[in-house]
């Protein structure tokens, strides 16, 4: 029988990205795959509530705590858990699972938890400072540790996961994300198509590179930025490419909706996503299923996910990132056409059903009998 989960939404009140995506499609999914099976799946809403549609078969536990600050968060969180676990229990219907998605991980439960991990940037990131590099390592660590099953979103995650950890790698599983939520219209470029990113405007997006490459190479198509701006990246942009000479040549067109997206890769000369890391990176699996071109940075994630053929770059090389370009524009169309049958072999229905086989085998674990945190 497949477990009862209560998963902590805390942290899900956010722009649309990876994260919110991710929840988006796999959690209505893996709840009626729990329900059938007699088991069931709670979310757990903060103040700001959840940034999605939910089946009937998942049922929402509201709470007050915030999602940001983080701090906050993670001071209420665990006392927040522990009264909807004591709750269920009061009434009958007691949880076997707990999920988490965000760091800190909760601690001292009574029950076991799973932890999805959709990067480890808060330790990698060489633009976090050292300071709270190190903080990261230890709550990333102890978060991992204490986990009766670690769920990562790409094999080249799992890899760091183990490398950081030491766990067995039995308890480290894969499930990816897709992009089925997309319906591609079909391509149609112009002359003055653009080069295009879909993401998060923020600094680990390496999308001042971008800017580098369009000032090396003024024969580079425009390039139009999708995405919600964090901080004030995107001001610092603009500022640079007022310094570069290439303002004309960007264009921030903000958050976009899925038609808009279809849109947008419909019309497209070619996706580019220069992060400095990754954990899966689903915009480019979305051009690949589009038939976009598409080069990427040399993170391990995005090249497993963009598939081999793709140009690739290293992240600080802005002439390496232009000639990246322009093999991916050059393309043959046989080769956009493999790339795009690869991409809808990813499904959102096979993403909900591995998480499924997660839950049940961390609630029967050997570990699930030492409470995780």
């Amino acid at each position: 029988m497949a477990p009862r989960v209560l998963l902590s939404g805390l942290a899900l009140d956010q722009p649309m990205g990876g994260v919110v995506r991710h929840a988006r499609e796999l959690l209505p999914r893996a709840g009626r795959l729990l329900a059938q099976r007699g088991g069931s799946l709670a979310v757990l809403e903060g103040r700001g509530g959840l940034p999605l549609t939910l089946p009937p078969e998942v049922e929402r536990v509201p709470c007050s705590v915030p999602a940001q600050p983080a701090l906050v968060r993670a001071s209420l969180e665990t006392g927040s858990l522990r009264r909807a676990l004591a709750g269920a229990a009061a009434r009958g219907r007691a949880f076997d699972l707990v999920h988490t998605a965000h760091l800190p991980a909760p601690r001292s439960l009574p029950l076991p938890y799973t932890l999805l991990l959709h990067d480890l940037k808060s330790l990698r990131s060489a633009h976090e400072p050292l300071p709270r590099r190190l903080v990261a390592h230890t709550v990333v660590g102890r978060a991992v540790r204490g986990a009766a099953l670690v769920i990562t979103v790409s094999e080249a995650l799992r890899e760091e996961v183990l490398e950081l950890s030491g766990i067995p790698p039995e308890r480290v599983r894969v499930v990816p994300n897709a992009a089925d939520h997309l319906t591609p219209l079909e391509r149609a470029p112009q002359g003055d198509s653009p080069l295009v990113h879909v993401g998060h405007v923020e600094r680990r997006k390496n999308l001042a590179l971008l800017l580098h490459a369009l000032a090396r190479d003024p024969s580079l198509p425009r390039l139009v930025l999708a995405g919600a701006p964090k901080g004030r990246e995107d001001m610092r942009l603009r500022d640079l490419a007022a310094r570069l000479g290439v303002s004309a040549r960007v264009e921030f067109v903000g958050l976009l909706d899925d038609a808009g997206l279809a849109r947008l890769y419909a019309r497209a000369a070619c996706a580019i996503f220069p992060s400095w890391r990754e954990g899966f990176g689903i915009p480019a699996l979305e051009a690949r299923l589009a038939g976009v071109p598409v080069a990427v940075s040399r993170s391990a994630a995005l090249l497993e996910v963009a598939g081999g053929e793709t140009p690739s770059f290293a992240p600080d090389d802005p002439a390496g990132c232009a000639a990246a370009i322009r093999a991916a524009l050059a393309t043959p169309r046989e080769a956009l056409a493999r790339a795009a049958e690869r991409a809808r072999s990813f499904r959102w229905d096979d993403s909900a059903a591995r998480r499924g086989e997660a839950w049940t085998a961390a609630a029967g674990s050997p570990a699930a009998r030492r409470p995780g945190g």
